[in-house]
């Protein structure tokens, strides 16, 4: 039987993360989407809406797209402004630009993420700014990556399953009809999550990840072409833990910390 006292003191922890969760503010998310080759009016509601759905979370959305279509040189005004980031818990880009070439204003998006802003990579942000000469937004992603292979099924392998953003991913996960992004180059502190076989290449290819890119915390994936892979249940519970853990809120099991729920 339990002493009162310890049954006194459960009270008291219960009440103190309860107060905890009712004070904790939602994480504020500047998601920042347009470009070439998918279809981000829906892309943005799908993620704002099902990541809000699992974790307590405020978006600012800013989607952009270039005035001549599939224009890849377009640059994206916030990114302009002097401290762009500034106020924002973490930024998730789910853009696809790559033919930007201007070096600076390649080096000013990833310059917040090197001071400690977490960034989340979505599919084609890994081949965004691909055609600047400069490595800092490779560096930034974790991969180098210039091409992908043609569209089809995905067989998705869980190479980490300990680790809290793999927890409740499939052990193996068919990602119908998506884009499978070549690694060209994999960075010092890149940290393989999961994998897909390249049919061109014969050889696996990691298409989830963690990267530390000086102070920031990065997750990124690949997937994500189609907007019935972002709407999958697995992909919005996948890119969900990856936001959290990149701002040191989730727990070792894979959920958020207290406060950080979803909002009923």
């Amino acid at each position: 039987m339990r002493s009162p006292l310890l049954f006194l003191l459960s009270l008291a922890a219960l009440f103190a993360s309860s107060v905890i969760a009712e004070d904790v503010k939602p994480l504020k998310v500047l998601m920042v989407c347009g470009g070439c080759c998918h279809d981000y009016e829906n892309q943005k509601l799908i993620l704002s809406e099902g990541i809000s759905a699992r974790a307590n979370v405020e978006f600012t959305i800013v989607h952009e797209e270039s005035r001549v279509k599939d224009d890849r040189t377009h640059q994206v005004s916030i990114y302009k402004q002097p401290g762009w980031a500034k106020g924002y818990d973490v930024v998730l880009h789910n853009e696809c630009f790559g033919a930007v070439t201007d070096v600076a204003f390649v080096e000013g998006i990833a310059k917040p993420h090197f001071e400690g802003v977490p960034a989340v990579m979505l599919h084609c942000s890994t081949h965004s700014y691909r055609a600047a000469k400069t490595d800092e937004w490779r560096k930034c992603l974790g991969q180098t990556s210039m091409s992908h292979e043609k569209n089809r099924d995905l067989k998705v392998r869980n190479v980490a399953e300990e680790h809290p953003i793999m927890k409740g991913f499939p052990e193996e996960w068919l990602n119908p009809k998506d884009e499978l992004y070549k690694n060209e180059k994999l960075w010092e502190n890149f940290k393989p999550l999961a994998t897909a076989y390249g049919e061109d290449t014969k050889k696996d290819h990691h298409v989830i990840w963690t990267n530390q890119y000086g102070a920031g915390r990065v997750f990124g994936t690949t997937l994500g072409h189609n907007n019935s892979t972002m709407q999958d249940p697995v992909y919005l519970d996948l890119v969900t833990r990856g936001l959290l853990w990149a701002c040191g809120k989730l727990d070792e099991n894979g959920k958020p910390l207290p406060g950080y729920e979803a909002k009923k």
